[in-house]
Parts: C-alpha cells; structure tokens; sequence
C-alpha cells in the first residue's frame, strides 16, 4: 500500500508464526531478539485460551524463545478484559483451562453453575458431555454465551483437534444461540493489543499464518498484515478469500530485516 507510515510496532501470531507443534520456526529467535534490541513495542497474540501469560512465558522459555509475560497477549485475558467492561463484577459457568479462569478471577469474577450471567467456553483438552450439557441447560435458562475464540480446529502431534469453534457449534446447535467470540477475526482483540502497547493501527503490523483470524483481525483493525508459510494457511489457500495479506512471505526468518 503507497505511502504506508513505517512500522513502529509489531504483533505477532504465536502458533505457526513463532513455534509449530512445540518446535521453534527458524528466524522467530532472531526476529525476537531484533524487536527486544529496537525496542520497538510488541505483541505475541494467541487464540488458544488454556495457558496464563506466565505459563506461556515459561514454555517459550523452554524453547529458547525470550517473550516476557507482559509482552503476551491471549484470548482468555481479551475476554476478561471484555466481561469487566461489559458487566463489572459478574459471574461466569466456565469450560476452559487456567488460562481462562485465573483472567476471570483477576477481574473479580465469581466461577459458578448456579444462575450464572454468562457461559465462556475456551480452549480445553478435555471437553466433557456433562460440561457441554450443563452449558446448554444454562444457555437455555437465560445465561449470555461468550467464546474465547472461533477456531474449528487446534494443531497437536497426532494431527487436528477440535477447538473451541467446533464446540461453540453444537451449544449452538442444541440452544440456537450464537456466542459472542472475543478472540480473532474480532479487532475487539487487536484493539485491545494496541491500546495495551499505546500504539495506533497506521503504524503497526499483524504477522499470522492463517487468513480467516490473523490477517482478517488485522485487515479490520486498520493495521498491514504479513501472511506466514509455516502454519495452517497453505499458497493455494490465498486467493480463495475475497482479502488479502499486504505481503506473504515464507516465513518469520523474512521479516527480521524490516524491525
């Protein structure tokens, strides 16, 4: 896009941009380590809901990737962030990891199944019938429907899980009624991102791997987006959306050069 200001902030997908199936993608350590050095700010952005910003710092830690905490941004705290917006206070029927309910009791939310506000569903590995059952029968009693995110499907070792997308599909299915996704494609999330880093959309760019939630998000928020080739979105997958990415590229190893 002609006359673009420079970038003067980043945010960045996690899974399939950084790491893939718990492996680094090689260039995310340079790539990292040159935004640190710049000191230019940044946002490592994920859907998956399970893990705490702490929990996520460790793991990339691990794996010899330098990502503080406050430099983490995830769906569960979007959505926390969301619900102390929206209703101060309330209480919430949760299905989901500690990722999700540590962020909703760090915003004073009371975890319940008795006449709750709200039902959040977030990322688990282990979704249970009687979980799912006893979200419909909330849902259909009056409690609001929230989503962390509208992922379909989850990457693993074995190959594709279903994710919370697939599971927001049959609640929906058995109540007819539609959750409220907080996570990407919604720029509620992206926004929420560059309030946090005081950044403005003009001048800063979303890197993903996939078309239907990062570039989307970024496309909508204002910001340049750059495609990955190293996650769920494949070359010929492109150009069946009616959007694109300002720039693919192959990987996050070719964007080092432009922090």
């Amino acid at each position: 896009m002609p006359d673009r200001k420079p970038i003067e902030s980043w945010l960045t997908d996690m899974d399939g941009v950084l790491i893939h199936e718990g492996v680094p993608i090689p260039g995310a350590d340079a790539f990292l380590k040159k935004l640190r050095e710049s000191g230019r700010p940044f946002l490592v952005l994920t859907n998956n809901s399970i893990y705490t910003p702490r929990d996520l710092h460790a793991r990339l830690e691990r794996m010899g990737l330098d990502v503080p905490e406050e430099n983490i941004w995830t769906s569960a705290l979007a959505t926390a962030q969301f619900l102390d917006d929206q209703r101060p206070g309330g209480t919430a029927y949760v299905i989901g990891e500690a990722g999700l309910t540590t962020a909703l009791h760090d915003i004073g939310y009371v975890l319940t199944d008795h006449d709750p506000d709200f039902v959040i569903l977030g990322e688990t590995r282990t979704y249970s019938f009687e979980a799912m059952t006893k979200a419909v029968r909330l849902i259909n009693d009056g409690a609001r429907f929230i989503a962390t995110n509208p992922d379909n499907v989850g990457p693993s070792a074995e190959g594709a899980l279903p994710a919370t997308g697939s599971i927001a599909a049959l609640i929906t299915a058995a109540t007819r009624k539609k959750p409220y996704f907080v996570g990407k494609p919604n720029p509620l999330m992206m926004r929420a991102g560059l309030n946090a880093l005081g950044a403005h959309s003009e001048t800063s760019a979303m890197i993903g791997d996939r078309m239907d939630t990062d570039v989307l998000a970024g496309l909508e928020a204002g910001m340049r987006t750059f495609l990955v080739m190293t996650g769920v979105t494949q070359p010929e997958d492109v150009d069946r959306f009616p959007f694109r990415p300002s720039r693919v590229v192959d990987s996050i190893a070719d964007l080092v050069e432009q922090v």
